[in-house]
């Protein structure tokens, strides 16, 4: 399916869905989590916990609270114990459940973050090559408008040229 790469932050943006960079344990910390748990209140952040654990690779959806859209996927890119650290098959499951969750709720808008790329330390650009070959590869049943948003300017070059590579 056809995607965008847009800049900004995650917890501005009005979707359908969006979905958290996540660890197993569902706590929501610092980065994306932080974000949206900060725009969304509290109430988000006792919502995921009261979901999880779940498996790596897994996601669970709640309300989006305060935010500007109807659900949060958790997408559970990284263990929330031991090492925390993601994996290529980690980070495409969760984006490929992820893209599921919203298509199954009829979701036609989904922000999408470098699941795992940020505290769980996968590097950006393979992570970017996964979640974009995933995107791409996904065949939507009501998903339109897919968004692989990117935070710094740095984050934006580099996922912008990956995807550009995965299109062609």
């Amino acid at each position: 399916m056809e995607f965008t790469v847009v800049q900004g932050d995650i917890a501005t943006q009005s979707a359908d869905a969006l979905v958290n960079a996540a660890g197993t344990s569902l706590r929501m910390g610092s980065g994306v989590a932080g974000a949206l748990r900060r725009a969304a209140g509290e109430e988000l952040d006792a919502a995921a916990v009261s979901m999880g654990p779940i498996d790596l690779g897994a996601v669970a959806v709640t309300d989006a609270y305060d935010l500007d859209a109807d659900y949060v996927v958790h997408a559970a890119a990284m263990l929330h114990y031991g090492d925390g650290r993601a994996t290529a098959e980690s980070i495409r499951d969760a984006t490929r459940n992820a893209l599921a969750a919203a298509d199954e709720r009829g979701c036609s808008s989904l922000v999408v973050p470098a699941l795992g790329c940020g505290v769980a330390g996968f590097d950006l650009a393979e992570g970017a090559r996964i979640i974009c070959e995933t995107i791409h590869g996904f065949q939507p049943s009501s998903l339109s408008d897919v968004r692989f948003i990117a935070y710094s300017n740095a984050e934006y070059e580099t996922i912008r040229g990956v995807a550009d590579a995965v299109r062609e």
